[in-house]
């Protein structure tokens, strides 16, 4: 059976194995288990200063508004035709119930318009059961909306929208019901899951912790996961824990990587990217096309009639680049400055990242999203 350590001797060997350059294990990696759970429900908001959803065209706020009703022992007769509710609105209900919730506690809550209504601004959310992905409940909702967007319209048509009025927020609008079973406490071990799976954080992971609490107890599931042995006690689990998420490890270096954004000519360069021996060259071929019509005049005493000649100027420059050489094992801050100094825009960087790595020279992932 594992002896685990004093605890004070632990804490202090923690701090004494901080680096300059670690992180927290906490900042790279979760328990396996120990997890933020989604809710979502489907409500009502009123209030609304004429600003809610038109029943006529969304029939499932006025559906919803009279089962609600009913509740209550109101019924709307089926004679009074269709009811016009301008002050209610139909929303959408979802909210993060954070690991560990007990209930009693509260979370904020996302309120979002699903039929026409024009703004949320000035609503309350009427009392609405969250469900998880399991159908059961496991907070009631419930609040004032704040909402940051308004809308204003005028008779004329002309209206004005700042940010989004369809959706708020109410903070603490939730209360926890039921908590969701968590396995924290079963088992004697742990499992930890890099935030971005490494083999090396991996392994530095298992040798700094077998390091502290002796052999065999961290071990590496795979480059993505590490198991340690943890106390089946609680009260001493939670101890132990609170030692190891604090423990300061030096991750290793991230794969290299471009990433370039077609649509907003957004290029990112990683730190480790390098290039292999290349020479590069990129040049513009710009083609102008301008009309300039003129116009015909007949001699005088003519029977001619005066019309207009089209004339047209086609003009191609192609614009002197330079040729820039690569050598071997250049940086990014060597690319950069090279393509900066042939004044490349960033439609050009992509095109010379992509002929770079297409002929083998760019070692790295170049990603396009």
């Amino acid at each position: 059976m594992l002896k685990f350590k004093p605890l004070l001797v632990l804490t202090a060997l923690v701090f004494a194995s901080f680096g300059a350059h670690a992180e927290r294990l906490k900042d790279i990696a979760s328990i396996s288990g120990v997890r933020t759970n989604q809710l979502i429900g489907y409500g009502l908001v009123v209030g609304l200063n004429g600003t809610g959803d038109q029943t006529t065209q969304t029939p499932f706020t006025l559906q919803t508004f009279n089962n609600m009703l009913a509740q209550f022992g109101i019924k709307v007769p089926s004679n009074t035709g269709t009811v016009q509710l301008k002050n209610v609105a139909a929303v959408s209900i979802h909210a993060d119930l954070p690991a560990f919730a007990k209930p009693g506690q509260v979370v904020d809550i996302t309120v979002s318009s699903i039929g026409n209504s024009k703004s949320l601004r000035g609503g309350s959310l009427l009392m609405t059961p969250l469900k998880g992905i399991d159908g059961n409940v496991y907070a009631i909702a419930q609040g004032n909306l704040v909402v940051g967007g308004f809308d204003a319209e005028g008779k004329d048509g002309s209206r004005i929208t700042v940010n989004v009025p369809s959706a708020g927020r109410i903070p603490g609008g939730a209360t926890v019901e039921r908590a969701v079973p968590s396995g924290f406490n079963q088992g004697n071990s742990l499992t930890l899951n890099l935030n971005r799976p490494d083999f090396t954080t991996a392994k530095r992971i298992v040798d700094k912790v077998n390091d502290m609490l002796g052999p065999g107890v961290a071990q590496a599931v795979d480059g993505g996961s590490v198991r340690v042995t943890a106390p089946m006690d609680p009260s001493q689990r939670v101890d132990y824990l609170s030692i190891l998420e604090n423990l300061e490890i030096d991750p290793g270096q991230a794969v290299a990587k471009v990433i370039i954004n077609s649509r907003t000519g957004t290029i990112v360069i990683g730190q480790n990217v390098k290039v292999s021996p290349a020479a590069v060259t990129h040049g513009s071929l710009t083609v102008t096309i301008t009309e300039d019509p003129i116009v015909s005049q007949p001699g005088p005493f003519s029977n001619g009639e005066t019309a207009v000649v089209p004339r047209s100027r086609v003009n191609a420059q192609q614009e002197a680049k330079p040729m820039f050489k690569f050598g071997p094992g250049t940086t990014l801050d060597e690319i950069v400055r090279a393509v900066n100094q042939v004044g490349a825009a960033p439609s050009d960087l992509m095109a010379i990242l992509e002929a770079l790595k297409q002929a083998g020279a760019l070692q790295a992932d170049l990603i396009v999203i």
